[in-house]
């Protein structure tokens, strides 16, 4: 099981709210991080609630839902450790998680239609990260995140269970 945050802005409000139920019926934990209407709101600080979740390890993975999912991934990918990918396909949604190990995944409310971010979610959510020459592509990415003033990165402690 997971911890996948999940945002939006107001455009991409009604996407979120599926995707949270979606998340949830395939065993993770979905940590809404807003907003709770579909008023109005900054792309920016719900991209940085999110980002900011996974960078500090707080969540797993991260979803992020806006007009293109363009403007969400710019910020995203602001924050020490986060891999934020817009996806547009099945194939891209896959290969992101494959070859990238994308710990975000970045969506377009307005461009998607219903079924294809329903499968576009799954296949990110159990596609695994291949390893191998992308892995030493990966540690080449946290090198320059770290010469650029990030922390390197610490594996991850998986919770302990009784």
């Amino acid at each position: 099981m997971m911890r996948i945050a999940v945002a939006s802005d107001h455009r991409g409000y009604q996407v979120k709210s599926k995707i949270l139920t979606q998340i949830q019926e395939l065993g993770h934990e979905p940590i809404d991080l807003g907003p709770d209407s579909p008023e109005s709101v900054d792309y920016p600080d719900f991209a940085a609630m999110v980002a900011g979740a996974v960078s500090r390890r707080e969540a797993d993975r991260g979803i992020l839902i806006c007009g293109t999912g363009m403007g969400m991934s710019i910020v995203a990918n602001k924050f020490c450790g986060v891999r934020a990918v817009p996806c547009h396909d099945d194939l891209t949604a896959e290969m992101s998680r494959r070859h990238n190990d994308a710990n975000v995944l970045c969506l377009s409310a307005d461009l998607l239609g219903e079924r294809l971010v329903t499968r576009m979610v799954e296949l990110w959510l159990t596609t695994e990260f291949e390893g191998g020459r992308h892995a030493r592509r990966l540690e080449k990415i946290s090198q320059f995140e770290y010469q650029n003033g990030c922390p390197l990165p610490t594996p991850r402690t998986p919770p302990a269970t009784n």
